[in-house]
């Protein structure tokens, strides 16, 4: 295993399609860092700041982000499969497309995101805050949603079956051609205040 790398700050440069597999960092600086097309797996970045980094067309595979601060990064057509992204935060980040299978982000801090086609599935997403952020035609299946902010979410034409949507008020979202489920209609009716019988 290598060595951790912590409390260093890295700015300008290139790790174009560098192989990260197993590495760690904590506490780390990252700032306009090109990560465009580079790998990891197992790799575990804690405590980390990402600063106008490019992480386009990278791929992360049980990997973990935990409590990281994204600002202003570029994840055009990233993908992120089994990872960990328990309690970090994104701001005025470009987030599509985006492809998240599998993993947790739960605690995750989306508002104001625009994460229009988007991919998210079967995700634990609990307690994730994407108050006020774009979802429209994203695809948000099997996803674990419990607890989640949602209020001023923009749902139009998403595919959101299979979700946990205990959470979501339907008055307080953006919903025209959202598809869900059957027993996803009974929960949103009954929020509605409608009887099912």
């Amino acid at each position: 295993m290598p060595e951790p790398t912590e409390d260093v700050t890295f700015r300008r440069e290139d790790w174009y399609g560098e192989d990260l597999a197993d590495r760690r960092f904590t506490r780390c600086e990252f700032f306009d860092v090109d990560l465009t097309e580079a790998v990891s797996r197992g790799a575990v970045f804690s405590e980390c700041t990402f600063g106008s980094v490019r992480f386009n067309a990278s791929r992360h595979t049980d990997s973990a982000f935990t409590r990281c601060t994204f600002k202003r990064c570029n994840l055009f057509e990233a993908e992120f499969t089994g990872c960990k992204l328990v309690g970090s935060t994104f701001t005025q980040c470009d987030l599509r497309p985006l492809t998240v299978t599998g993993g947790d982000w739960s605690f995750v801090a989306l508002p104001g995101a625009d994460l229009r086609g988007v991919r998210l599935l079967d995700v634990r997403m609990r307690e994730v805050d994407l108050t006020g952020a774009t979802l429209t035609d994203a695809v948000v299946t099997g996803v674990d949603l419990s607890a989640a902010q949602l209020n001023g979410c923009r749902l139009t034409g998403a595919d959101l079956r299979g979700s946990d949507l205990s959470a979501l008020d339907p008055l307080t979202v953006e919903r025209a051609g959202a598809v869900v489920d059957a027993a996803q209609a009974v929960l949103l009716a009954r929020a509605l205040g409608f009887e099912v019988r």
